[in-house]
């Protein structure tokens, strides 16, 4: 994206949507190029690159606001977006809490270099050499045999934010991967299992062929497996899933959910909602992070914060909507695309890791269960009751016994929250990031 140019452009169309009479408006350019390679067996799949130019306008008439977006760019065609996009919020209801930022609550000064792009940009050949050797080091596992593919992939997002209350701000982002999903047994006895690296710059990738090997073990090691009993017995969740469970804290602690009151922490505002010591941070300012941003969606400033401090809830996750409905301030954690407003949402999500490892975790547990996969979407967001299908291991006198599978897990979040201890494993891999934890007193159903 040529800067200077995408600044214009965004400043032609609010000078457009002004003198045809808005009161306000947001205008957001995303300029995105892709590569992916996928193979299997050796083969390749599919080599695909995309470009795509997106651009979108928010108009606001009153209390009224509506949002078009194109990818086309022709003078002609940016008009008639500007004239729909008029046409559309004069149509529509009235929402009393929309509206764009006051100038003195934008983000101002120089962004941070939170060094989320790469500008090397891989060549076809070196993600086929990436895939190659994560799938090749996954069929060489021992009890391997066969491969669901793998895949190497590159993307570099550019992204220009500018509004009529005077703010601009552009950030690139950049993404590397390369992930494998093979199978182990023959006949009936069969698993699969796969594994991942997904970094900002490609020099923090994991090496591909520890990847492949990673998964090829994974899947040997769920051979045979069993159904464990029936019973109420801790739970311990690998980082694949724990993360799962902030990710559901951060639904749950939304400000649009909040304020609708579909939220089963919508009463939980300075309460002890984990146990004491507990924290969970948002950060987008976290360097390479995989979603770190130096302002948000609304151009407003944002830093990290712990919403759950020594266990207790002390933050809604809100943008400015939100906030409006709530009689809050913003906390800078607005997002959005070229084709909708913004809405609330967090950026570089963690729990911070505990002082045990995973082994010292699970050394006092008599009879328990090893969670690595999880199954459905069971959770209902007004209670916090919770029931997924899971597949791991059983535990037996603080060790790994044997594989199970065709299991069921079930509590209640509120419940998973006050009886949860992280261990000391903390590895950033996704956007929300937890460590191995374990969970007391969770019903679980087998045979």
């Amino acid at each position: 994206m040529n800067i200077e140019n995408a600044r214009s452009m965004l400043d032609g169309l609010l000078s457009r949507a002004r003198a045809k009479g808005a009161d306000a408006a947001d205008a957001l350019i995303v300029d995105s190029t892709s590569l992916s390679h996928a193979e299997r067996l050796g083969k390749t799949e599919q080599l695909e690159r995309s470009e795509a130019r997106d651009l979108g306008v928010r108009v606001f008439f009153g209390k009224r606001q509506a949002v078009a977006s194109t990818n086309d760019w022709d003078t002609a065609m940016l008009d008639e977006l500007v004239e729909r996009a008029i046409a559309m919020a004069k149509a529509v209801p009235e929402d009393p809490y929309c509206g764009i930022a006051d100038p003195d609550q934008l983000f101002k000064g120089t962004p941070q270099d939170l060094d989320t792009f790469d500008p090397t940009e891989p060549t076809p050949e070196d993600l086929i050499a990436r895939a190659q050797a994560a799938e090749a080091a996954a069929r060489a596992v021992p009890g391997v045999t066969n491969s669901e593919g793998a895949e190497a992939s590159w993307s570099s997002n550019s992204v220009m934010l500018a509004s009529s209350n005077g703010f601009s701000g552009h950030y690139a982002i950049s993404r590397h991967g390369v992930g494998v999903s093979v199978i182990a047994g023959e006949g009936t006895a069969m698993e699969r299992d796969y594994e991942f690296t997904s970094t900002v710059h490609c020099s923090d990738l994991d090496d591909p062929a520890d990847v492949g090997r990673a998964a090829g073990e994974r899947a040997v090691k769920r051979l045979h497996p069993r159904k464990g009993p029936t019973v109420k017995v801790p739970v311990v969740c690998d980082p694949r899933v724990s993360h799962g469970l902030i990710g559901h804290l951060a639904s749950a602690i939304n400000g649009a959910a909040i304020a609708r009151g579909t939220s089963f922490l919508k009463d939980s505002m300075g309460k002890a909602i984990f146990a004491k010591g507990i924290t969970v941070t948002d950060d987008p300012h976290r360097r390479r992070g995989l979603r770190s941003k130096p302002f948000d969606a609304e151009g407003l400033p944002n830093a990290a914060m712990n919403l759950i401090d020594g266990g207790i809830l002390t933050s809604w996750i809100l943008d400015l909507r939100a906030a409006r409905q709530l009689g809050l301030e913003s906390t800078g954690r607005a997002a959005r695309g070229v084709s909708g407003p913004p809405s609330p949402s967090t950026t570089n999500l963690y729990m911070a890791a505990g002082t045990m490892t995973p082994a010292e975790l699970m050394a006092d547990i008599d009879s328990g269960f090893y969670v690595t996969e999880l199954m459905g979407f069971g959770i209902d967001g007004l209670t916090g009751d919770y029931s997924r299908g899971a597949a791991g291991y059983w535990i037996e006198k603080g060790e790994i016994a044997y594989p199970v599978s065709e299991m069921t897990i079930a509590g209640n979040l509120k419940d998973m929250f006050l009886n949860l201890t992280p261990a000391s494993d903390l590895v950033f891999r996704y956007g929300s990031n937890a460590p191995t934890v374990r969970v007391e007193g969770m019903t679980v159903a087998g045979e």
